[in-house]
């Protein structure tokens, strides 16, 4: 009997005698630098904050049977992290598409943008969206207006849609949106001065919801959450008006929806 206890406490206890071989410490270093590594890409890809949470409850579970000699469970957590990575970045390929297709092109073209930015009027662009977007919440029409800034969406969508490189002109916008016509459910993407494409769809959040919001308000989460894009959502069901940016949802008065337009697009970029 005792023999059978004494056996079982040297199964719990820990190896100390492997903390003193430096190839352990190597093996703790490399692996704590591995996963670092992983950190850093989920939190600079994904922006999400479900799977950081994932990947750091993993990653120290792998640490800690890792000092405790549950190889095991090391496995498991590992296999378990991994799937999960895979997963997360298999349901938002939009977020990370513009790094896996050509990074350098992109930049490049961020560049040649800022070389050939042609001057023009902000104010009257802000004043022309408000008109349309205080019409479309009185009738109730569901919208969904993203204005692009720095990042370029084109590797950041799922569908870029019809691309028509149109004046902002706001009769034109409420034939977009009309129920009924071909464009009108997706997204219009701003470029500068330009309706550039109607129609377009957006990766939708993964984060859960607090209150009733359609695909309109997840999609336009889930493009703020990826780029640096600012997203005015209409309500189909009541008219309410808000704004997406970084992740958050900013409601929005008929009566201040110039001032904040104009704050985000004008102001912010002083």
């Amino acid at each position: 009997m005792k023999g059978i206890v004494l056996n079982r406490i040297n199964i719990i206890m820990i190896d100390t005698a492997e903390f003193s071989n430096p190839l352990f410490w190597v093996d703790v270093g490399i692996s704590c630098i591995i996963i670092a590594l992983v950190m850093f890409v989920t939190c600079f890809f994904l922006r999400r904050k479900l799977p950081i949470i994932i990947v750091s409850c993993g990653c120290a579970l792998i640490l800690i049977s890792k000092f405790l000699g549950l190889n095991l469970v090391s496995y498991i957590s590992i296999a378990f992290t991994a799937a999960s990575l895979l997963l997360f970045f298999n349901v938002n390929i939009a977020s990370i598409r513009t790094f896996i297709t050509n990074p350098v092109s992109t930049k490049s073209s961020k560049f040649h943008k800022s070389n050939v930015e042609k001057v023009y009027d902000r104010y009257e662009l802000c004043e022309k969206i408000a008109t349309t977007v205080i019409q479309l919440s009185k009738t109730k029409t569901g919208a969904l207006i993203t204005f692009e800034k720095e990042d370029c969406l084109d590797d950041k969508v799922n569908t870029i849609g019809t691309v028509l490189n149109a004046p902002v002109v706001p009769e034109l916008l409420l034939s977009i949106f009309y129920f009924g016509t071909r464009l009108h459910d997706g997204a219009v993407i701003i470029r500068r001065d330009k309706i550039y494409s109607a129609a377009a769809y957006f990766p939708p959040t993964n984060k859960p919801l607090a209150g009733k919001f359609g695909s309109r308000h997840r999609a336009a989460l889930g493009i703020s959450e990826i780029s640096d894009s600012i997203t005015v959502v209409v309500s189909e069901e009541t008219g309410r008006i808000s704004f997406a940016i970084d992740g958050e949802l900013i409601r929005s008065s008929a009566e201040s929806f110039q001032t904040m337009l104009e704050d985000y697009l004008i102001n912010d970029n002083k």
